[in-house]
C-alpha cells in the first residue's frame, strides 16, 4: 500500500510483503505483478516518487529471494477509486505501463 507508513509496515521484517513474495517463490510462482495500492493516500496523491520507492524497494527485496525484478510488473493502482484496475488512469499519466 502507498499510503504513508502502510508500505513500511507491509515490507518490514515480519510484514505481509515480504511474507507474500516469500510464500510465492517458495511455491514455484515464476510471474509476479506488483499491484502498489492506495496511491490515492500517497502524499501528495498519486505520488510517482512514492511509486517509485516503493518499486525501489520491493525490488530489492524480491531479487534476494530469487525473482528477476526486470521481469515483473510494478502497477500504481488505486482499488477505492478503480484507478489503474480496468482502464489507465488519468490520475497517473505520468505511469506509460510495465517494460
Amino acid at each position: 500500500a502507498g499510503g504513508v507508513g502502510e508500505f513500511e509496515a507491509g515490507i518490514s521484517k515480519n510484514g505481509q510483503t515480504r511474507e507474500h513474495a516469500l510464500l510465492a517463490f517458495t511455491l514455484g510462482v515464476k510471474q509476479l505483478i506488483v499491484g502498489v495500492n492506495k496511491m490515492d493516500s500517497t502524499e501528495p496523491p498519486y505520488s510517482q516518487a512514492r511509486f517509485e520507492e516503493i518499486t525501489k524497494e520491493v525490488s530489492a527485496y524480491i531479487k534476494k529471494i530469487g525473482y528477476n525484478p526486470a521481469s515483473v510488473a510494478f502497477v500504481p493502482i488505486s482499488g477505492w477509486h478503480g484507478d489503474n484496475m480496468l482502464e489507465p488512469s488519468t490520475n497517473m499519466g505520468w505511469f506509460k505501463g510495465w517494460k
